[in-house]
Parts: structure tokens; sequence; C-alpha cells
């Protein structure tokens, strides 16, 4: 795996400097141009072929203009974020959308959106679609399109050695607590007010919560001890334990949802003609070998799903 953004201690060891945060990640603006061409990761991509029957449902606005507009929030490490030239975006986001353009004939374009600005400015029309870590909830498919692509979870972290005995899988230890979580992510919206709302009908303290921009501020705060967890996708998580192992520990378990799986769908707007077109791509790319081994260059081979859905 090639690592393109750390988490780097400052030498009082009180703070961590997150070096993507810097950057741009707010409302739309350009992260790379054309990036399916030649940029991104692009060097260490399988080699795929455009599939003709994807392309074949391409609309002819989109087939004329050539290039795709992909939007994401590039703070998320490993799936969305930059590499240490803080301008070229990297992560397996990144890679399944340039070879899901590769499929259609197409070149990408990636947009650097904030994650809560991602899915109004798809109903603009500002971007094509998006790869951004996005669950289909009923909320989202009221208003996009989505096609699934790999299978995530949700995860706490906290201080190194869990001083608090803090656990994901034994929710009613997180009552009263302060924990962190992304603004219009799933965790902020959904799991951890749930989680919240037990507390209180338990006769507990609901969780102290905490909605920061994205994970790298949550991150930054948990190590000054603002915070005393930080409640967000396990990919992510998992990543900032792998690379701060001497700040941060990682609940052994997910958080295990009441309904539902923990799929990972691409975005569109709500009809576009586009939707069919990615999801027949999404299906080539899965039945070759460039998608698991996709995920695997990212140490996500675990959330490989064998067959992608069109959700409406």
């Amino acid at each position: 795996m090639r690592v393109g953004t750390k988490l780097a201690a400052v030498a009082s060891g009180a703070a961590l400097l997150v070096t993507i945060s810097a950057c741009g990640g707010g409302g739309g603006a350009d992260a790379s141009a054309a990036a399916g061409a030649d940029g991104t990761s692009a060097d260490s991509l399988p080699q795929v072929q455009p599939a003709a029957a994807a392309v074949k449902l391409l609309p002819a606005a989109l087939k004329e203009r050539g290039t795709l507009t992909m939007a994401a929030d590039l703070h998320y490490p490993p799936t969305s974020f930059l590499d240490t030239d803080n301008k070229t975006p990297i992560g397996y986001n990144v890679d399944i959308a340039t070879l899901l353009a590769k499929s259609l004939g197409m070149k990408l374009e990636i947009k650097n959106v904030s994650f809560d600005g991602v899915v109004p400015g798809i109903a603009a029309g500002r971007y094509d679609f998006t790869a951004t870590n996005m669950s289909p909830t009923p909320e989202r498919l009221k208003v996009l399109d989505m096609v699934t692509y790999w299978a995530a979870g949700s995860s706490l972290v906290t201080s190194k050695g869990n001083p608090l005995k803090l656990s994901i899988s034994e929710q009613m230890t997180l009552c009263g607590h302060k924990i962190a979580v992304v603004t219009g992510s799933t965790q902020a919206e959904k799991y951890l007010p749930q989680i919240s709302g037990d507390c209180s009908a338990q006769g507990k303290p609901p969780v102290d919560t905490v909605v920061l921009p994205n994970v790298q501020a949550a991150l930054t705060q948990l190590a000054s001890k603002r915070i005393e967890g930080v409640f967000n996708d396990t990919s992510q998580l998992a990543w900032a334990a792998k690379q701060q192992p001497q700040a941060f520990e990682l609940s052994p378990q997910q958080y295990k949802k009441k309904v539902g799986n923990s799929i990972v769908a691409l975005g569109v707007a709500k009809n576009s003609p586009l939707a069919p077109a990615l999801h027949a791509a999404m299906q080539s790319l899965m039945a070759g070998p460039a998608y698991k081994a996709t995920l695997d260059k990212w140490g996500l081979g675990t959330g490989a799903i064998s067959t992608s859905e069109l959700l409406k």
C-alpha cells in the first residue's frame, strides 16, 4: 500500500498535525484536472478496457463531453485523500472512480468538496457522480440514485490503551462521554443519536455528541484530549490507528446495526441517465480482477461484494 499522507505527531506529543486538513477541503475547489487520464494513483492501477455494454448506455451529451466530474471529500484516508504533494487525489474511491471512467471510455475530473456539500452539488448539476463513502439511506435515495460498490462499517477509536474502556459493541459505555462524529455522516445522523437515545431510555446520561467537519479534525481533538472517542467509518479509523499506533486505539469490534448492512454506494442525481451506465461499468469491473485488486491495494479487501445493485 502506498502511503500518501500521515498523521504526524508534533514534537510535544500533545496534539497531531494532520497534514491534509489544510489542503482544499471545501465547497468544490478543483482537486485534479482530468485525473482519470493519467493522474491520481493511475500509475499502479490495473489495466481495464472500455466495456462495450456500459459505453452503450452513456448519454450522448456525456460521450461528447468526454469527461466525468466526480465529487469527493479528500480528507478520508485510505479512501479519498491527497498525496504528499497536497495536490494529487489518491485512495480507493479515487482509484475505483478512475477505473469506472476508463471502463466507460471517459476521462475523470475530481472536485474536492466537503462531505455535506456533495449531495446538494449533485442535485444542482455541478457534479456527475460521487464516490465518497455514502451508505444508501432512505433519505439519500429521495434525491439520488445509487450504485453499490463495496461494504464498509463503523468503528470507534479512542486514545491509546482505551483508558475509559469505551466500546462500540457495548454501547452503554458511551453514555455521558464526549464522542465526535463527522457532519453529514450516517454516524452523525443516525447511529450515534440511536445510541444516545438508548442511553436516555435506560436512565443514563446521553452521549455528549461533538459534530466536526471531517475526521482529521476529530482525530486532532482526540489527540489533544478534547474529546474521548471518534465514531466514524472503519476504514478511516483503521488507517489512523495504523499510522499513529502510539496515539490511537481501534475498537476490535465494529458497530452492529439494528437493521441493514454496511454497503457503500456511488451517488448520481435522481433519475440520471448516467446511473445505468455506471452500474454496468461497475458490474464489468467486478467480473474481472481489477475490482478486488484495487480494494486489496488499500487494505480493504474484506469489503468486496460480488454484485453491484442500482438503487432507486
